[in-house]
């Protein structure tokens, strides 16, 4: 017990060294701020909200009627609203210059709560499109995959239905230019489905990702209406210049899949300038950096096999 306790003794050294790191501003590991960062688990909680008032009778609770329905979805949308208008708030202040009545930088902010309030509300008024694209996703899972039984299992069960939920919902609220939020609400998705959708691409109707892991889809694609791909299919860049990522920012650097295309596993396509051509289809495992024109079918040679059968 000695020893251990003369262990101790050396931690309020190590403590010390430790918070002399936070005053390195060349690290940038730290947000000491009276502003404070959106809390994850409150706008993870908010997703899941907000997938029951798309999807009422599947998450939540379990028996909802048409009778108490307005009732039930009227009390999560204010806890819906209050709670992102809060978190709105959070994410607008640390792009704030104004200055509070005590002149801090970070203390509260009128304008941004207004700012936050309108925003939030007009966010909330999307939620009945929402439902329509939604609607239009399950459809295409339905037409896109023999194996689907029901919607109820799609929206059950298929990992690309949550994954394209969340996307449907951060796209609107980063078409509001809403800090953080989106980017929070996509990568739980990705942890949860292995889909990585960035909240910035552009995607149309009738939407699906068959079995779903590992696809990932970059922040300027543009993918047209009734697109499928399948797992482990790349929408991505190309590695940006040597001058650093800051000089590709803010431009086309992922590609554009027109109407009706299909993506077959492992597939890569990269780079801004790339358009693949409504009804093309792109075999498993392609690697594609230039365009193709519409009713293409792409795909790599077939491999010769060398089969030896042992005596």
């Amino acid at each position: 017990m000695g020893r251990i306790l003369k262990k101790r003794q050396q931690l309020p050294e190590v403590i010390g060294e430790i918070v002399k790191t936070y005053s390195d501003d060349e690290l940038r590991l730290h947000h000491l701020h009276e502003a404070p960062l959106p809390n994850e688990d409150i706008v993870v909680d908010i997703l899941g909200k907000l997938r029951t008032v798309l999807f009422p009778g599947y998450f939540g609770k379990e028996n909802v009627s048409e009778v108490g329905i307005e009732f039930y979805v009227g009390e999560l949308v204010y806890k819906i609203y209050e709670d992102l208008t809060g978190e709105a708030y959070k994410a607008f202040r640390q792009e704030c210059e104004h200055e509070d009545s005590s002149g801090h930088n970070k203390g509260h902010c009128e304008a941004c709560h207004e700012h936050s309030e309108e925003v939030c509300l007009r966010f909330m008024k999307t939620i009945p499109s929402l439902r329509e694209m939604l609607a239009l996703d399950v459809e295409a899972a339905m037409d896109g995959d023999p194996a689907a039984k029901s919607f109820d299992e799609v929206i059950f069960s298929y990992p690309c239905m949550f994954a394209i939920t969340a996307y449907r919902i951060a796209y609107e609220l980063h078409r509001l230019k809403v800090p953080l939020i989106a980017r929070i609400m996509t990568e739980y998705a990705h942890s949860k489905t292995g889909i990585d959708i960035h909240p910035g691409a552009k995607i149309g109707h009738r939407f699906f990702i068959d079995h779903g892991t590992g696809v990932v889809i970059g922040e300027t694609t543009e993918i047209g209406d009734n697109v499928k791909i399948y797992q482990g299919v790349t929408i991505g860049a190309l590695s940006f210049p040597k001058e650093g990522a800051s000089s590709a920012r803010n431009t086309k650097r992922h590609p554009t899949l027109e109407d009706n295309v299909v993506i077959y596993s492992g597939a890569t396509i990269l780079g801004g300038d790339t358009v693949i051509g409504h009804d093309s289809v792109i075999g498993g495992n392609v690697w594609l950096i230039s365009s193709v024109p519409p009713q293409s079918k792409v795909m790599i040679e077939i491999p010769k096999l060398k089969i030896r059968v042992n005596d």
